[in-house]
């Protein structure tokens, strides 16, 4: 089975999500700066929900050009995180609205940590069908970035019935943990063209 049509699917479904986000943002009541800034907390969730997808996108692009095949399991888990992703529009319009109550800020964390899990459960599939010693499983090595992520994010959901900060922080800090797209995968694809030559 080729992975074109997968990554078809998939990057129109991450520019859907995109799109629904950016559609969501309320239109400014007036026609000066003092206007918009209601609407700030709105942006900067958009903002940071934006920059999420886009880091999965990344990501996710450089880890399926890296696999020479995929399944049906692959093509299941590809599904079960472009579900968690589609719930970004809804989490990132809630904690925009409620920038300070808990449960929007919970919410946001326990999306966020559900698309992660789901991204790791994609790649250990992806990883299962081309085996241990494939050009993604080097590249991947030991995860320690996705798993201090996932760590990061369970804290965020908890800190959130505490001070809303912290998990805002949090949700910041791992943004820009994942900002610079992954070059584990991508230095590892140069070496083996470069073995090639």
């Amino acid at each position: 089975m080729t992975k074109t049509r997968l990554e078809a699917f998939s990057d129109g479904v991450i520019a859907i999500i995109i799109t629904i986000m950016v559609l969501e943002l309320a239109i400014p009541e007036g026609d000066d700066f003092r206007a918009l800034q209601p609407l700030l907390p709105e942006f900067l969730t958009y903002a940071l929900s934006f920059i999420y997808v886009g880091i999965y996108w990344n990501n996710h692009h450089h880890m399926l050009h890296a696999a020479d095949r995929i399944n049906g399991s692959i093509l299941w888990a590809n599904n079960h995180l472009l579900f968690w992703l589609s719930l970004t529009p809804f989490v990132t319009g809630w904690l925009g609205h409620h920038q300070s109550a808990a449960l929007p800020t919970a919410a946001y964390g326990a999306v966020m940590l559900c698309a992660a899990l789901a991204y790791w459960i994609l790649q250990v599939t992806i990883l299962k069908e081309h085996g241990p010693h494939s050009r993604l499983a080097k590249a991947v090595g030991k995860g320690g970035k996705e798993k201090l992520s996932l760590v990061l994010y369970a804290a965020a959901i908890v800190f959130a019935f505490v001070n809303h900060w912290i998990s805002d922080a949090i949700y910041i800090t791992v943004a820009a943990m994942w900002l610079v797209p992954d070059k584990r995968i991508e230095s590892r694809l140069k070496a083996e063209r470069a073995e090639r030559v």
